[in-house]
C-alpha cells in the first residue's frame, strides 16, 4: 500500500490542472497549425509532460493508445541520445517505444539552470510515411514494407534544424509538403509546452513543481490501488479472437488471465497467439497502453493519467507473441486493431469479477481506411487515412452510444465538406446503421454506414475487425452486429474481407458498415 506524504490538497488540484492545461494548449497549437485533415480535423494526436526519467506526470485528453505508450519512447530516447538544451528528438520506431510507423513522436527536453528537468512530447499520426501503399497501412509481412523507420535522432540540435534529416524524411513520403507542415506543427507544440513550463517554474519555483509532479503520480497510484482493492480477489480468465492477419484466414487468439491480489493486479497474456505473418502484431508499448487505459476506466475519481497508474499492475506478455512481437514483425494494424481486442478481453475478464461495473463490448475496431493516388485537377499526389466510429456497448446503467469512437481511439469525424475539399471523392452516404446494436436490457449503440465514391484511380487499404467475430453482449445481452466492407464496381456488389489492399477505379463506391455495440442484460 502507498503511504502518502503530507501535502496541500488544494495545491495538488491546482498543479494537476496547470499541468493538464499545458498539455491541452500544446494540442491546440498542434491541431491549429497542422496541414493534414487527419491531424487538423480528426485530432489524431496526443501531448504529454514527463519528468527527467521519462515518466508521465500529465497529459491532454487525447488518444489513449498514444499516451500510454509515449513514456517508453522518451525512455528509449534517453538510452541512445544525449539530450542538450535546444534539442528535439524525433522517432517512430515501434521497437523503440513507438506504436506504428505513421505515429511520429517529437520529444523536447526542458533545461532549468542548465540541468535536465523535464520533457515535453507529442505524437501525431501522419497520413503517409512511405511504404508499399499510400497511407502507410499496408498488408505487410515485415516492418520494412510499412514505411520509413526513424530511430531516436535529433531533428533539432541546440536550436538548429538538421535540414539533412528533415529532407531525408520528406524524400521518403508521398506527400512531402503536408508532412513538412505537420512536422513543423509538432515542433511548434513542443515549443509552447516548454514555454509554459518555464513560466510556471518562474512563478512557483522548481522545487515546488518537482514536488507536485511526484505527488501527482503518488496520488494516482494510491487511488488505483484503492480501486483494485475493491475488486474481489481471484483469477479471472477471458478469451476473444481477431478475424485474421490479412495474410492467412486463421483467427488470432487474444487471451488473458487476470489475477487480483489485494491492491495489485497481474495481467497475464501468455495464452495469446504467437506473432503472425501479417501486420496486426502489437509491440509491448501498445499492450502496456491498452492495459493502462482499462484500469484508468475503472477509477471513478477524476485522477490524472500518469505513470503512477502502472505501479500496481504487472503485465506478462511473452516475447514473440501477438502482444509483444519481435523485430521485424509488421505492426501497422497492431496499434489500431489489436489494442482494441486487448481492451475487450481485459474488460471481459473484469466482467466476471465486477459484472455491474463492466459494459458489453463496443465495436472493437477502428475501421481503418487508407487510400491515395494522383489528383490531375490539382496536379499532385494525395494520401489519406481515417478511422470510422461504431457502436458503444450497453452497460448496467445506460444504452450504448451510437456512431462514436471508443476505447483506444479518441479521434473525431472528418467533416464531409473538408474531406471532399481535400480529395477527389464524394461521400454518398453517412448515417447510423440502424438496428446494429445488440438487444438487451440496455441495447448496444448502432454502428455507422459510410460510402466513398472515388473520382480517380485509387490504391485502397482497409484494416478492420469484427467482420467474423461479433462484439459480445454482457450479462445476457445479445451480441452487436458484425461489420461489413462492400465495394460496388461496374454494377457488381463485391463483399470484401476484413483486411484489403486493392485498386479501385473512378465511379467505384466503397461502403463500410461498422459493428454495433453489444447489449447488456436480458431484456425484460
Amino acid at each position: 500500500m502507498v503511504n502518502m506524504v503530507k501535502f496541500d490538497p488544494i495545491e495538488l488540484e491546482l498543479f494537476k490542472n496547470i499541468f493538464i492545461s499545458i498539455s491541452e494548449e500544446m494540442g491546440a497549437v498542434l491541431g491549429r497549425t497542422s496541414l493534414s485533415p487527419n491531424i487538423k480535423e480528426r485530432k489524431d494526436f496526443s501531448c504529454a509532460l514527463f519528468n527527467k526519467k521519462g515518466e508521465t506526470f500529465a497529459q491532454g485528453s487525447h488518444i489513449p493508445v498514444h499516451l500510454g505508450a509515449m513514456p517508453l519512447s522518451v525512455q528509449a530516447s534517453l538510452k541512445t541520445v544525449h539530450f542538450e538544451e535546444g534539442d528535439l528528438v524525433i522517432l517512430n520506431d515501434p521497437y523503440k517505444g513507438g506504436t506504428h510507423l505513421p505515429d511520429i513522436t517529437c520529444i523536447s527536453p526542458v533545461f532549468i539552470e542548465k540541468n535536465l528537468s523535464f520533457f515535453v512530447a507529442n505524437r501525431a499520426h501522419h497520413s503517409d510515411v512511405g511504404g508499399k501503399t499510400p497511407g502507410s497501412m499496408p498488408l505487410a509481412t515485415e516492418i520494412y514494407q510499412e514505411g520509413l523507420i526513424i530511430p531516436p535522432l535529433k531533428l533539432i540540435q541546440k536550436g538548429l534544424l538538421n535540414s539533412d534529416i528533415f529532407n531525408l524524411i520528406l524524400a521518403n513520403v508521398r506527400t512531402p509538403e503536408e508532412r513538412k507542415g505537420d512536422l513543423l506543427a509538432q515542433i511548434a507544440a513542443n515549443e509552447k509546452g516548454k514555454q509554459r513550463l518555464e513560466e510556471i517554474i518562474k512563478k512557483y519555483g522548481l522545487k515546488k513543481l518537482l514536488r507536485y509532479t511526484y505527488l501527482i503520480q503518488l496520488y494516482t497510484e494510491k487511488i488505483l490501488r484503492k480501486t483494485i482493492k475493491d475488486i474481489p480477489n481471484g483469477t479471472y480468465v477471458f478469451t476473444d479472437y481477431m478475424d485474421d492477419d490479412g495474410i492467412k484466414e486463421k483467427p488470432i487468439k487474444i487471451g488473458v488471465k487476470l489475477t487480483i491480489r489485494n491492491d495489485e493486479a497481474l495481467i497475464d497474456f501468455s495464452s495469446s497467439s504467437p506473432q503472425v505473418e501479417g501486420n496486426v502484431n502489437a509491440n509491448f508499448a501498445v499492450t502496456y497502453s491498452a492495459v493502462l487505459y482499462v484500469f484508468r476506466c475503472l477509477v471513478e475519481e477524476d485522477i490524472p493519467f500518469n505513470t503512477g497508474l502502472m505501479r500496481p499492475l504487472k503485465i506478462k506478455a511473452p516475447e514473440g507473441s501477438i502482444l509483444n512481437a519481435l523485430h521485424p514483425a509488421a505492426t501497422a494494424g497492431g496499434n489500431v486493431e489489436t489494442s482494441q481486442r486487448i481492451v475487450d478481453v481485459l474488460l471481459g475478464a473484469l466482467s466476471k469479477a465486477i459484472p455491474d461495473n463492466i459494459p458489453a463490448a463496443s465495436s472493437g475496431t477502428m475501421n481503418n481506411i487508407a487510400f491515395g493516388g494522383y489528383d490531375p485537377s490539382r496536379k499532385r499526389n494525395f494520401a489519406y487515412y481515417e478511422t470510422i466510429g461504431g457502436g458503444m456497448g450497453g452497460s448496467s446503467d445506460f444504452p450504448g452510444l451510437s456512431g462514436v469512437h471508443t476505447h483506444m481511439t479518441n479521434s473525431l469525424n472528418t467533416p464531409l465538406e473538408a474531406l471532399e475539399n481535400y480529395f477527389p471523392l464524394k461521400i454518398k452516404k453517412y448515417c447510423l446503421r440502424q438496428g446494429s446494436g445488440g438487444k438487451g436490457q440496455n441495447t448496444g449503440g448502432d454502428g455507422i454506414i459510410r460510402e466513398y465514391e472515388f473520382a480517380v484511380p485509387v490504391q485502397l487499404t482497409i484494416i478492420s475487425e469484427r467482420r467474423k467475430f461479433a462484439p459480445y453482449g454482457a450479462q445476457g445481452g445479445k451480441d452487436g452486429k458484425k461489420g461489413k466492407n462492400i465495394l460496388f464496381s461496374k454494377g457488381k456488389k463485391i463483399h470484401l474481407k476484413s483486411k484489403v489492399n486493392r485498386k479501385v477505379q473512378p465511379g467505384d463506391v466503397l461502403r463500410i458498415e461498422t459493428p454495433g455495440g453489444g447489449g447488456y442484460g436480458s431484456k425484460k
